[in-house]
């Protein structure tokens, strides 16, 4: 989720990216925490125009396949117009993921509950980052919570959520107050013979 939300809105009907420049994904790798663990630890991790890319190659796809899972509802406006085939957007996840061989590992610590570790034999950090990425999507969207995926359709937002409760409409208040007041206006205007 962190990943498909660095498309948001900025407030005044345009779209941001986080990711659209090579500082602006260095900045958001820094504040993801999982992720920095995965980067360093096989050394440094240097944010380039193709690691760039690569992380947005994901994003992309994970944004067509989430559209596919809140079908037929309508996707999030920010990439309707745009979004990859399903079948192409499936083998992006699945070639990213597959960039970093991995073998589960059993961890027990005295006195602990057991773990599942991933041991890597990948030295590329930028591999490892790209597919930790994509195992994550992969991990959510064949889990329980993709069933309450959904876009939110306030005006001006652009962000999927997980529905926490069953009327759940939009991804946070602010967007249904947004929603309210803009069906409001409209019952207004239509009302207004003017």
């Amino acid at each position: 989720m962190e990943l498909v939300s660095t498309i948001r809105h900025d407030g005044d009907g345009g779209v941001l990216d986080d990711l659209d420049t090579v500082r602006g994904t260095n900045r958001w790798l820094q504040r993801q925490p999982g992720l920095s663990d995965v980067a360093t630890a096989t050394g440094g991790l240097v944010v380039d125009e193709e690691l760039r890319a690569a992380i947005v190659g994901v994003r992309r796809a994970v944004r067509a396949l989430f559209a596919r899972v809140v079908g037929p509802a309508p996707p999030s406006p920010a990439d309707a117009h745009r979004l990859m085939p399903a079948d192409e957007a499936l083998a992006r996840l699945n070639a990213a993921a597959a960039r970093e061989p991995v073998a589960p590992q059993l961890h027990w610590p005295d006195g602990g509950a057991p773990a599942i570790r991933l041991l890597s034999a990948e030295t590329d950090p930028r591999a490892r980052l790209v597919a930790a990425l994509a195992r994550d999507a992969v991990d959510f969207l064949s889990g329980p919570e993709r069933e309450r995926l959904r876009a939110c359709h306030a005006p001006r937002c652009v962000r999927y959520f997980i529905r926490s409760h069953g009327r759940q409409e939009w991804c946070k208040p602010s967007c249904g107050n947004r929603a309210r007041v803009a069906r409001h206006y409209e019952r207004t205007r239509a009302a207004d013979p003017s």
